[in-house]
């Protein structure tokens, strides 16, 4: 690849990185392919054509390019927690706890990651890895409690005693 190339493949990136800001994916989908066909793109196009789809709620297909990114870059925490979101949104949950232990294995210390192994374990209807998992999450970021009570995906831990323990704070789990 060229200089030229280079220039061109990273001006078009950050448009497409912008229309995303903007909320406008199908315009950065529309810029994306001016690079080609799907099989010739670098695997931050495809994490950014992953994305665009993703927003768009077309999660199936943003499945293609996300796996072709996450083999290419299997260290970006980015685009397992993009195969992540993807995977719980097409009921494959056990592919979406596989692609967050992947990132979690790429960068232990996030704690997002470990909010939502958490959520993923709480709806896999695995109570003890969920509790760990959120104990951890609390540990790293003591902010994410604050985000407990709305999400839908504790709701079959919702009145479990060593939850709401968690929860409120009185009790970790290791």
């Amino acid at each position: 690849m060229t200089f030229r190339d280079r220039i061109r493949r990273s001006k078009i990136h950050g448009e497409a990185e912008g229309y995303l800001e903007l909320g406008l994916p199908q315009h950065a989908l529309t810029a994306l392919g001016r690079l080609g066909e799907e099989a010739d793109l670098d695997v931050h196009s495809l994490y950014l054509c992953g994305e665009a789809l993703r927003s768009m709620d077309r999660h199936a297909e943003a499945l293609r390019p996300l796996v072709q990114a996450a083999l290419a870059a299997p260290q970006n925490v980015h685009v397992w927690f993009a195969l992540g979101w993807c995977y719980k949104r097409t009921g494959r949950i056990d592919l979406a706890i596989d692609s967050l232990e992947r990132a979690l294995a790429a960068e232990p210390t996030e704690g997002l990651v470990h909010y939502n192994l958490a959520c993923y374990w709480s709806l896999a209807g695995n109570k003890q890895r969920a509790l760990e998992y959120l104990s951890r999450a609390l540990h790293i970021d003591p902010d994410f409690r604050e985000l407990i009570d709305d999400e839908p995906d504790f709701d079959p831990l919702r009145w479990d005693p060593d939850f709401l323990a968690l929860r409120d704070g009185s009790e970790t789990c290791s």
